[in-house]
Parts: structure tokens; sequence; C-alpha cells
């Protein structure tokens, strides 16, 4: 099962003394993310209810089932939480999971490999898909609009992307 599990958030810590934790959500609705519970960690060693109790900053705060006290909290402080692939909604197709995206290899619309997605980041303004090959020196962070990667195909795992002039300057 572990192969078909999606990270949909982090506990921040604890909330108080009463075993509430702040709670990150990775999701595109922060609250959606009480829907898909109960929410596991990667190795499926824990599983946790979930109930929302409010927001606070950068997150939210939430119950869990099996943390009664502070100390419970913060010892879970950084796990990371999944729910199995199936339980997310299916996606119009031209919008990818991330998880889906790390590991597809990258083609120039020539056909020349770049690399491949090591991750997809996002700082605010839009993702951006971290790019490593044995051609690069460093990661490269290319942009993930539709004019800089026109074409994902999942199936194939692979990416055509027509980078910036520039953007790849050790690119043969």
């Amino acid at each position: 099962m572990k192969a078909d599990l999606i990270c949909v958030g982090a506990i921040g810590g604890a909330y108080g003394v009463q075993g509430e934790v702040r709670l990150k959500s990775y999701t595109s609705e922060p609250t959606a993310i009480a829907d898909y519970a109960p929410l596991y960690t990667e190795d499926c060693g824990r599983t946790f209810d979930l109930v929302l109790t409010g927001r606070v900053k950068n997150g939210l705060s939430a119950r869990m089932s099996g943390i009664i006290s502070k100390e419970d909290a913060d010892a879970l402080k950084g796990t990371e939480l999944f729910v199995p692939r199936d339980r997310l909604p299916s996606l119009p197709d031209d919008e990818f999971y991330h998880a889906d995206l790390v590991g597809l290899t990258v083609y120039d619309t020539g056909g020349a490999m770049l690399g491949k997605v090591r991750t997809v980041q996002n700082h605010g303004a839009s993702d951006l898909l971290e790019i490593g090959g044995p051609d690069l020196k460093t990661t490269v962070l290319l942009p993930f609009t539709r004019s800089v990667v026109p074409t994902v195909d999942l199936a194939a795992g692979k990416i055509i992307a027509d980078p910036p002039e520039g953007l790849l300057p050790d690119a043969p």
C-alpha cells in the first residue's frame, strides 16, 4: 500500500496542552484534509482519525485519535500524513498531483533528455519542477506552466519541456 500513498499534510506540533495539534494541510482547500481521514504515517504504522477544531497561523488546529497530551503532539512534530491514492478525487486532464510528477523524465522539444523531476515546489506564484540530471551541474527549477511544459504524459512517464532561453546553461 505504501506506493499508493499521497502526502496530504503534516503535524506541526502541539497546540495547547490538551493534545490538540497544529496541522499543515497540503490539500488545495486546507480543511479538505479532514475529508480524507483516516490518515496514515508513511510506514502505515499509525492511523489517525481527525477532527478539525479551528484555524491557526499557517495552518489548522485539530484533534487526532491517539494524541491525548502536549507531549504526544510534540513527539509527532514533523510527521507527514498520508492517504491512499484512491481516496483522492480524479483531476481534469490538465491537472496533476505533485506525487505523479516526481520521477518523470524530462525531455526538451528536440527529444534530448534533460533529467528527472526530483521535487515539485511552490513558493507562492506557481509550481516549479526541480530537474536533476547527469548533464546538469546543479538542479534547475523549471516553471510548470503550459508554455514551458506543453506535454505531460503520465502513462509514458515523461514530460516534454520548452525551457526559457538561458535556463539550462550547461545543456549541450
